[in-house]
Order: C-alpha cells, then sequence, then structure tokens
C-alpha cells in the first residue's frame, strides 16, 4: 500500500475511535449523572426547575464537576444535633453550633434547638441560614436578623461553616479557594482578571445542577430543624440544602444584581433586590410562585434612621464640612493594590482637611499592613480602632453633629470576623459616601462611590445604584474614582441629590427588602 492509502486508513481509524469513545464518555456520564441524582436521594428535581428542553444537561462537565469537588465520597443521612447560645455581639440573637462543642465564657445560656424551637411565643421563630463566604452573605444575613429583632421574632443566625462536621469543611475548602482567587484576580489584573470576571458570569443552569449535587451531601447541616421552619436564606446553597432535604418556606435572598441560574433555587420563594433580575428570572422561566420582589438587603438601623442621617449628610454639604470617606475592605481582602493606590491619591485632599478617612482593614492583617504603609509614604496621622466597643463610641460621638474625629484618618482593624463585617454597618450612619466595590454594599442606603469591581458579576449592581440615584457608576481607575470626589466636594448639589434620592426611595419601600423577606417568610408559614 501506498504510504498515502495507510495515513488515510489510520486517520480513518481515529476518527471512528474518537466518535466511539465520544459517545461511550456521554452514555457514562449520562448514567453517572442518574447515578449521583438519586445518591443520596433528594426531594430537589433540578432539571425540572431549570427546563431541560430548554437548558438540556451536560452530562460530562456536570459530572467531571462534580467529581472533581467530591470524588466518590459517601454522603451521610445523620443530622447534626444543634444548640444554640446567646451572640456575643448583637443582643436577643441565637447563634447555633453542633451539640457538645466546647463552651467558653462567650458562651451563654446554651440550649438545644428542639427545646428554642418548641417554647411559646406570639411571634413565629425565624432562621437566617447562611455561609461565612466573603463579607456579602454574612452582612446580608445580620441585615435580616435586625430586621427579625426589630418585628419581634426569636431569631436564630445558623452558618453552616459554624457547625463543626465533614460537611462544613467541604464548604470551607470552596470558600478558601473563592477568596484566594477573587485576591490574584484583583492584584494581577489584565487576563487573569478578564479570566475570573468571566467565570463570574457562568452560573448557567449547568452550574446550578453542580451546586444541587453538592448540596445533597450537606444536608445534615440543616435537617436537626423541623421541616416548616421558617427560613431565610442569604446563600443559594443554603437554599438548595434546604430543597434538597424537604423543607417547605424556604425564601433564599437574591445576592446581586446580574441575573443566573446559579443564583435560584426549586421549591423556594427566591426574592430578588430589584426590577431586572425578577424580569429576567421570570423569562428565563422561574415560576411565579417561586419569584418575588421584596427590595435592597439593608439593616433595620440604617433604614429606621434615613431621614436623619441623609439630614445631617445634606447640612454637612451646605457648610462645606469636610467630605467623610468610608473605605472597606471587602471578606476575601481582594483590592490592595487599588485602595493603596487611592489612598495616596486622597492624601492632599487630606492634609489640607477637605477629605476624612475611614478605612476599615476588617480581619485582614495584610490589609491593615498595606494601610499602614500606605499612611506611613504619605505622611498622614492617624487614630486606630480596634473594638466593636471603640467602633460604637466613634459612631456615637460623630452621630452629634458639632462633632469631628480627632484626626483626619481613622484605621478600623480587628483579629475578629464578626466586628469586621459589623464596622461597615456601623460607620455607614455617619459617612457621607461609602467607598466600595459594587457587591451587596451596592444596594445600601447611603451615597455610594463605587471602586472597581472583583468579578464581572457586580457591574450590573453599580448601574442598579446609579438609577436609584444613591450611588455612582463604577470607577474602574484611580482617576476615575478622583474625578468623582471633585464632584462629590465642588458641586454641592451631587452629594445633595443622592440624599434627596434616597429619602424618596425609603417613601416607596426600596430599602425595606429584609424586612419584607421576614414579613413574606412569616406570612407563609
Amino acid at each position: 500500500m501506498e504510504a498515502w492509502e495507510i495515513a488515510l486508513i489510520v486517520l480513518g481509524a481515529l476518527v471512528v475511535l474518537s466518535y466511539v469513545l465520544s459517545f461511550a464518555f456521554k452514555m457514562w456520564a449520562k448514567s453517572a449523572y442518574a447515578h449521583m441524582l438519586q445518591n443520596p436521594a433528594t426531594s430537589c428535581d433540578i432539571d425540572a426547575f431549570v427546563n431541560t428542553d430548554r437548558n438540556p444537561v451536560n452530562y460530562g462537565k456536570v459530572v467531571m464537576a462534580h467529581k472533581l469537588r467530591l470524588g466518590g465520597r459517601v454522603p451521610s443521612t445523620d443530622p447534626i444535633p444543634l444548640e444554640t447560645h446567646e451572640s456575643s455581639h448583637v443582643p436577643g440573637l441565637l447563634v447555633t453550633r453542633k451539640t457538645g462543642t466546647s463552651s467558653g465564657p462567650s458562651y451563654k445560656n446554651v440550649t438545644s434547638i428542639e427545646e428554642i424551637l418548641s417554647k411559646s411565643s406570639k411571634k413565629t421563630p425565624v432562621v437566617v441560614a447562611t455561609i461565612r463566604m466573603g463579607f456579602g452573605h454574612h452582612r446580608i444575613a445580620y441585615s435580616t436578623c435586625s430586621w427579625a429583632l426589630k418585628l419581634g421574632h426569636p431569631t436564630i443566625f445558623h452558618d453552616l461553616l459554624n457547625i463543626d462536621s465533614p460537611e462544613s469543611g467541604l464548604i470551607k475548602s470552596t470558600d478558601d479557594l473563592y477568596s484566594k482567587f477573587s485576591r490574584y484576580a484583583s492584584e494581577m489584573g489584565g487576563v487573569v482578571e478578564k479570566l475570573w470576571g468571566s467565570m463570574m458570569l457562568s452560573g448557567d443552569a449547568d452550574a446550578l445542577r453542580v451546586a444541587n449535587l453538592t448540596a445533597a451531601h450537606l444536608q445534615p447541616l440543616l435537617t436537626a430543624y423541623p421541616k416548616d421552619v421558617c427560613l431565610i436564606t442569604t446563600h443559594q446553597l443554603c437554599a438548595l440544602v434546604a430543597a434538597a432535604a424537604g423543607f417547605t418556606n424556604v425564601c433564599n435572598l437574591v445576592v446581586d444584581n446580574f441575573p443566573q441560574w446559579f443564583l435560584t433555587v426549586p421549591r423556594t420563594l427566591n426574592l430578588v433586590q430589584g426590577p431586572v433580575n425578577y424580569q429576567v428570572f421570570m423569562q428565563m422561566g422561574v415560576k411565579q410562585e417561586e419569584l418575588g420582589w421584596a427590595g435592597h438587603w439593608c439593616p433595620a438601623e440604617l433604614v429606621s434612621n434615613i431621614p436623619t442621617d441623609c439630614g445631617r449628610r445634606i447640612e454637612r454639604r451646605k457648610k462645606g464640612k469636610p467630605l467623610r470617606l468610608l473605605i472597606p475592605v471587602g471578606g476575601a481582602g481582594a483590592q490592595r493594590t487599588f485602595i493603596v493606590k487611592f489612598v495616596a491619591a486622597l492624601a492632599p485632599l487630606v492634609q489640607e482637611g477637605k477629605v476624612q478617612l475611614f478605612l476599615n482593614a476588617g480581619d485582614h492583617a495584610h490589609m491593615k499592613t498595606a494601610f499602614l504603609e500606605a499612611l506611613d509614604k504619605s505622611s498622614l496621622e492617624f487614630d486606630t480602632v480596634n473594638s466593636t466597643e471603640g467602633v460604637m463610641a466613634f459612631q456615637g460621638r460623630l452621630l452629634e453633629a458639632k462633632n469631628e474625629p480627632t484626626k483626619n484618618v481613622t484605621l478600623f482593624s480587628f483579629d475578629e470576623y464578626f466586628p469586621a463585617v459589623a464596622t461597615t454597618d456601623i460607620l455607614s450612619r455617619v459617612s457621607d459616601v461609602l467607598c466600595c466595590k459594587p457587591s451587596e454594599l451596592a444596594f445600601y442606603c447611603l451615597p455610594k462611590l463605587h471602586i472597581r469591581r472583583v468579578g464581572d458579576h457586580e457591574a450590573d449592581s453599580a448601574k442598579r445604584a446609579s438609577e436609584c440615584g444613591d450611588g455612582t457608576l463604577e470607577a474602574r481607575e484611580v482617576p476615575d474614582a478622583m474625578e468623582y470626589i471633585d464632584l462629590f466636594l465642588n458641586q454641592q448639589d451631587f452629594l445633595i441629590n443622592m440624599n434627596e434620592a434616597i429619602v424618596r426611595n425609603n417613601d416607596i419601600g426600596i430599602y425595606d427588602g429584609c424586612k419584607k423577606a421576614v414579613e413574606m417568610c412569616v406570612a407563609r408559614k
């Protein structure tokens, strides 16, 4: 035979072999997916929810993603017994942990979950389930708790990561990867940032299917509760776990303004913050009875004081007082390069007394170090606060209009997680502008300067704020951010208009999302 004939036969054989192997892989993946759905069996029909006619399963993608995440793990079906103790940070709030976890001085009135839920009460108990993955999900959870407590409901804060177990370990490994890659993308920029950004936009039906398979393994983290308990979730994975376990009264608070299948859950009332998500989710095929529009996820104290706080900001601007900028770091600890450059650019205005900085490094040691280096380099004097009590005292003093900080820069840093999250909420009342990436904070009820995002899914949240009139569009580079600072300082109406918009928004309930979520969930009981 001629060489070309041999080559042609070999090529044909390779094509046939490739087709046979591809067909065999698809058949194996389809069978493996069916097996995964039944091991363990759950109450959640994810394929019916996303409609396989419109969103067919990519069996290979789903199966391989699940195997890479969990391998051949054998799931447990035994509920993890739970107990509660009083929160050392939020009066009246109960926090869950695994029964028998060693106690310490901060754990008061330890009580089994069964006893707590069996106590007679005029108000329905509310469980708020979340995952400590960055600051955002926890912040929304605490906002929801603030309203549940304000409305008089016995309130239980249930962080899946706080339940010491192999199941919580699965979640933690995912959180560690998310935080690490968020920091890498933010610091490296360029191709890496674009790749990470595109990944944050890829929450399609298959991504939801993968999350659903993971959630089936996490059921023991929730099954100690009665199936009809009022359950509000601020992370979609919590809602997926509840759906898998057969819970009947679940409200899932959708976290941002970019609609993706990954954010929604079957057998659940999926609540959104604005009309875009509501309309697009309905267009995607989410059933009307599984979708609601509640409003922005904001804490009770901020919303209750909107008229007073906005009035104080307006008076400060009219009198030409220093512009107070609150600059927090997100839970993943990303944005270091941008924020350090931003502080350096603001330094001349700080030295002139035109700007005051409230820098919240959270519980990130590397951000505290970065802030210290930036302040030293710019020769800026500063005070430090490192406790919740110190933050509350700082806020209390500035709530009196006549008072100003003792120095133009105050650095807040902590060893614990809770004050790292809560400080931004506490300081928002006495800040003129919140300078933040367009994350969950983009929906807060104070003027916002949106700085460089971490993940492209956040871009639409800045657009929502700008259309509501309470925030800027995203400033991708420091010079862009400084242009907005110039407007805040030199165009008096720019900041005044934002505060007036916030008051109008409040009058029509835009910031009542968490309050409405509690009311909706209780009404479904």
